[in-house]
């Protein structure tokens, strides 16, 4: 379950989530109260249909599996929904052996024809826009593997060249179930789409939507709760036989603002909270008396940045997505440079998260064995506002009477950041940057929205000019991050080509750099040696850091707290805290 909770999306972005359920808030009525844990999210799920998400706000962990899955704790690939696998000497290939008995939700056999409905109807299916497609592309074109049906349960995947991160990609890719969304791919709606585009929205009833993991969905009431109940089909027994999951019951709150979240665990009515660095102090001070233990899984693994739209192309009715004039600033190296070296990431490391984190440089964590570190000769951006004013007069820039940053045409140079509503501390860190690039003459606003909306914005309208966000960073695959980094990525947000052929954008180009980017995570793949796979790897973040389109802020710690009734919690930042949520146990019962 880590890599669904990880990469849900993409990962572009981490899931925010928060388990909680002590005492039960006033929300429950007598009639509807449930033992077991209760999870809080600050947004709505987007849809339940897994293919078609983007939302990091999801219950896809809990109510679906792949092949395979990560161990969150030593990273290593365990047997999902298949038991074992085997790869030939020329690496052009992988069978999968299904585990025997396997069911759905409602009961009826999940089988290799699922497996193959999944792959070739779905994920591969042209007509269907998915993100998982990213994850089976071999190379810069549309080259996908080949899949052949052995037997009942085993099933073989063919490959045109060796593809090394096939194996581990497989951990993200859900089953999904061949006899509930067969006639919806098969059927079109009005305008020619597959129905499989819209079916199993929200407003979908709970018991149609047929799932393979430890949950499934009891009921869902918009802007309250989720209830998920123990799936009776669950494959997964432990080392005794006893049927997992051990919790009965998990109730997904939805709460827009995170402000509730600290009262509620010291309150007593939460299992476990997500701790911020301007609370970690006063929680620890509580710790035992409050029953509770911090967890720290180290530091994070995504990427926190700030990027501006460096696409320079138009919608199909011709207008650009930026202002052709910001545009011109955004694409000239020199600006981007200066926006680096104006930010004061020590002082966003001190009052943003109290020290509790440190100084971002590359696209991938460091707990990779991948990462290129800043003494391995990485470049980095160390602040120096005098020297941002020197890159931007040099670059044809220049200071008015009030001291106000001009373009060459006279132009006010001032932009708006675009931030998620439902991160605080996200929030704090776009006003330092605001109050820095005042320090050099920049006029910023802010645009705070609900994330929901910002993804809108960022891979569907492209009408955003900044952006500070977050995104899932390589740790042992960096292919996992290519839907961000490839010019074709369905994430590559800064400049973000056309990803439907109904939706023609006018314009789009990839740069030298960025084709570069790509032929070095095509090279990634086809190698299995680790240390020449370690040179490619370190050549892109290399670029990254030369070119910056997206330049990196501050690594935080990882902390959770968790009510010490709790059992079984095994928290890393690299697996997240709920990555074997199916064994964990409550105290005296569930």
């Amino acid at each position: 379950m880590s890599r669904f909770l990880r990469i849900a999306v993409i990962p572009v972005l981490i899931c925010l989530v928060i388990l909680t359920g002590c005492d039960r808030p006033s929300w429950y009525s007598k009639t509807n109260q449930i033992s077991g844990l209760a999870l809080v999210s600050p947004s709505d799920p987007a849809t339940f249909n897994y293919a078609m998400n983007r939302s990091p706000f999801s219950v896809f962990p809990f109510i679906y599996q792949g092949l395979v899955k990560e161990n969150g704790i030593t990273n290593k690939l365990e047997p999902a929904l298949a038991q074992s696998w085997t790869i030939p000497e020329d690496r052009l290939g992988i069978i999968f052996t299904l585990r025997d008995g396997l069911k759905w939700s409602d009961g009826k056999p999940l089988t290799v024809d699922d497996v193959m409905f999944t792959y070739n109807d779905i994920y591969l299916n042209k007509k269907i826009p998915t993100v998982f497609k990213d994850y089976l592309r071999i190379g810069n074109q549309d080259v996908f593997p080949s899949i052949k049906k052995l037997d009942e349960r085993s099933i073989e995947f063919s490959l045109p060249e060796p593809f090394t991160p096939f194996l581990r990609n497989s951990a993200s890719l859900a089953i999904l179930p061949a006899h509930a969304l067969r006639d919806s791919v098969l059927s079109n709606d009005a305008d020619g789409n597959p129905q499989f585009l819209s079916i199993w929205g929200t407003d979908t009833a709970p018991e149609k939507i047929i799932v393979n993991g430890a949950y499934q969905i009891e009921s869902y009431t918009p802007s309250e709760r989720i209830i998920l109940r123990r799936n009776p089909y669950y494959w997964r027994k432990d080392a005794q036989g006893q049927q997992l999951p051990y919790i009965e019951n998990i109730v997904w709150q939805i709460i827009p603002s995170t402000d509730n979240h600290l009262l509620r665990f010291r309150s007593g009515e939460l299992d476990v909270l997500r701790v911020k660095s301007d609370t970690f102090s006063l929680l620890k001070r509580e710790e035992k008396r409050g029953k509770f233990t911090i967890y720290n899984g180290g530091q994070a693994t995504g990427i926190n940045f700030i990027t501006f739209n460096l696409n320079q192309a138009s919608n199909s009715q011709g207008k650009p997505f930026v202002d052709p004039i910001k545009s011109r600033w955004f694409n000239n190296l020199a600006f981007r440079e200066a926006i680096a070296i104006a930010i004061n990431r020590k002082r966003i490391k001190t009052n943003i998260y109290q020290g509790l984190g440190e100084l971002q440089h590359s696209p991938i964590a460091v707990q990779s064995p991948y990462y290129l570190s800043p003494e391995e000769g990485l470049k980095v951006y160390n602040y120096n506002p005098q020297r941002a004013k020197q890159l931007l007069t040099q670059a044809g820039f220049r200071y008015n009477s009030q001291q106000q940053l001009v373009d060459e045409d006279g132009n006010s140079v001032k932009f708006s950041i675009l931030v998620k509503s439902e991160d605080q501390s996200r929030i704090a860190t776009a006003v330092e940057i605001q109050q820095d690039l005042k320090q050099i003459g920049i006029k910023v606003d802010l645009q705070t929205l609900n994330f929901n909306t910002v993804l809108q914005k960022l891979l569907a309208k492209r009408d955003w000019e900044c952006y500070v966000g977050a995104f899932e960073a390589g740790v042992i695959e960096p292919n996992l991050i290519a839907l961000f980094w490839s010019s074709n990525g369905s994430f590559h947000m800064f400049n973000q080509g056309s990803q439907s052929k109904k939706r023609p954008i006018v314009g789009w180009k990839a740069t030298t750099w960025e084709k570069e980017i790509d032929r070095l995570f095509q090279q990634g793949t086809r190698v299995t040696d680790e240390n020449k796979r370690k040179q490619i790897y370190g050549k892109f973040q290399q670029i990254v850091a030369e070119q910056l389109p997206v330049f990196f802020l501050v690594n935080p710690i990882s902390l959770q707290a968790v009510r010490d009734r709790v059992e079984n919690v095994e928290y890393s930042a690299m697996g997240g805290l709920l990555w074997n949520i199916d064994e964990w146990r409550l105290k005296g019962g569930n």
